[in-house]
Parts: C-alpha cells; structure tokens; sequence
C-alpha cells in the first residue's frame, strides 16, 4: 500500500511539472568519418543551427557509414528514412543526369571558374538543386566541395593522352568513363575504398581520383606518379527531405538555410587550400606532375567530344548545365 501510494505521489508530481520542450532532432549520414573535411563541415553547421534555434533544432551525425552506404542516401533522405546526409553529386545522375556536368574534362578553367559556376543562387545551382529536388525529393541545402580531379600511376608519368592509351583505368563515374575512352583507355568503375588494393595487386593501372584521397588513403604507398590534370570538380551535396523540411517553422528554415550557406563557403576555402598543401606533401613521396600550357592544351583536344556526348544523353536539362557553365567564366 504505501508503495502505492509513493508511486501516485510521484505520478501526481509528474503530471503537475511543466510540460518540457523537446528539440526538433535532424539525424544525418555520412559515409566519412566525422573528423574528415566533410564530417567537420556538418559540425560546424551543427553547431551554428543548434546555437542560433536556441536548443529547438539538434543535429545528431552518424559518420563512417553507420546506417547507409553513398548509394543508398538519396533514396533515404528522399524517402524521409532519415532526415538529411551527405552524398556524392554523381549519386544523383540515374534520377538527374545532368548533375555530372562538374565531370566534364575541362569544362572548368580553373578554382575560380568552379567557385563561380556553383556558387548559391548561380545558374547552375539552379538547374542541378531543382531538377534533384523534383526528381528525389531532396532539398539540396548546399555542395560540399571535395576537390579536383588527378591521375595516378607508376613508373612512367603521364602527361599527355597517349600515356592514357590502352590502359585500364579507375574511374568513379559515367562521364569520367567517357573521358577515359576519349583518350583511349578501358574505364573501371571503382568505389574509392577500392582503390588501395587494386592499385596494390595491378587490377587497373592508371587511377582517377581526387588529390586529397592520396594523402587520407595513403595512395602515395601503392602509386609512384601523381598528374595534376584537374580536370573534373569533385562535389557532394549536403540533402534534407523535402517534406521534413517544409514541416518546420519559417524561422527555422531561415536557420538553417542560412547556416548552409555560411558553412559552404568555409568548406570550399578550406578543400582548396588543402588541395594545394596536399600536393605539397606528396611531392615528398611520389613524383607530381604539373601540365604545361601545350600538354594541357592536348588533352582539352582530346576530350573535346565528351562535352556534346553529355548533351545528347542528358537533353535540355544537360544542355542548360553547360551553358550555366560556360556563362559562368
């Protein structure tokens, strides 16, 4: 009886309590881990969101892949099986073929050129963001940039398309396999996890990666060459479900979208200057080859055709990305 009775006392001072607050938790995937560039750039989000909502809005990171893999995360977010992620951009290219324009070889001049073809509100942005939240009901909320586009391989360097020719090479994308053939080679697409022990074991004998990789995968271990084409941008894209994020509060979708666009730029100016440290490492370890104005010129000649072959198997929806692109310089 008098545990009873103690149990209704309790019950009575919990029902008589304030009713308390709870925060609007966004969970988000990562397939890094969260001490990586990308993973840092969702802290710093976190951090900014959570701040300024005052507690209202929690941002919980699952890093490393813990409840779904690169492939998975558009269907997931999209679906609304979890509230938001990061994601490779090419991921999106079965729903939205024209999110592989930043692929094109030398569609870009340069660091600039990228910052200014995908800056918020550019063109570009508006072409890819939209076509990816009509198609997979992911609201695009920023790009999270990963760097450039190099080569790797042993003995020789490469330097000019011949060195390209007749080789098997690692690709992680369709136009990147298109850009391969153009310079007659044999594409293999490869997850980047991959890379270590194929290029160990002699699977494939040129790589195509992005210069930040050889350093955090240690690739300097198993190539000796490292050609610094940049060719091709690298971009991941953070998402939120579309219909999450309609069901918050004006104040918190200006949050939100506020954050994003501060964290972007912070990410973009960090990936460059790393970019740029990294290649300073590695000239320690491996041989780094700049291309001359004529040796560049040479490969620009030789994928010129990838561009109008992107064209044609992405329709006007493509073509509006090359032109934002262009526009862009």
């Amino acid at each position: 009886m008098k545990n009873w009775l103690m149990g209704a006392a309790a019950a009575l001072v919990i029902a008589a309590a304030p009713t308390a607050s709870f925060a609007e938790t966004i969970r988000v995937t990562l397939q890094l881990p969260e001490t990586h560039s990308l993973g840092k750039n969702w802290k710093a989000f976190a951090k900014i969101v959570e701040e300024k909502s005052g507690g209202d809005l929690e941002i919980q990171l699952f890093p490393s892949a813990q409840l779904f893999k690169d492939k998975e995360v558009p269907s997931a977010v999209g679906s609304g099986a979890i509230e938001a992620g990061s994601a490779f951009i090419g991921r999106f290219a079965g729903s939205v073929p024209a999110v592989d324009v930043v692929a094109i070889p030398f569609i870009f001049d340069g660091e600039a050129h990228i910052r200014a073809a995908v800056a918020p509100g550019s063109e570009l942005r508006k072409t890819i963001d939209g076509a990816i939240l009509k198609e997979t009901n992911n609201k695009v909320l920023w790009w999270q940039a990963f760097g450039r586009n190099i080569y790797l391989n042993n003995e020789s360097a490469i330097a000019v398309p011949a060195d390209i020719k007749n080789k098997k090479v690692r690709t992680y994308g369709k136009v990147h396999g298109w850009t391969v053939e153009a310079l007659g080679g044999a594409p293999t697409l490869m997850s980047g996890s991959k890379q270590f022990l194929a290029y160990q074991q002699g699977a494939v004998d040129v790589g195509m990666t992005g210069a930040s990789a050889v350093k955090s995968r240690k690739l300097y271990e198993v190539m000796d060459h490292m050609t610094l084409t940049f060719d091709a941008a690298i971009e991941f894209v953070a998402i939120i479900n579309n219909d999450f994020y309609n069901g918050l509060s004006d104040e918190h979708k200006a949050i939100i979208d506020d954050a994003a666009k501060e964290v972007e730029q912070l990410l973009r100016d960090e990936i460059y200057a790393e970019e740029a440290q990294t290649v300073a490492e590695m000239k320690d370890k491996m041989t780094v080859v700049e291309l001359s104005d004529a040796q560049r010129a040479a490969w620009v000649e030789a994928t010129a055709g990838v561009v109008q072959r992107f064209i044609d198997e992405t329709g006007d929806v493509g073509a509006a990305a090359v032109a934002a692109v262009k526009a862009a310089k």
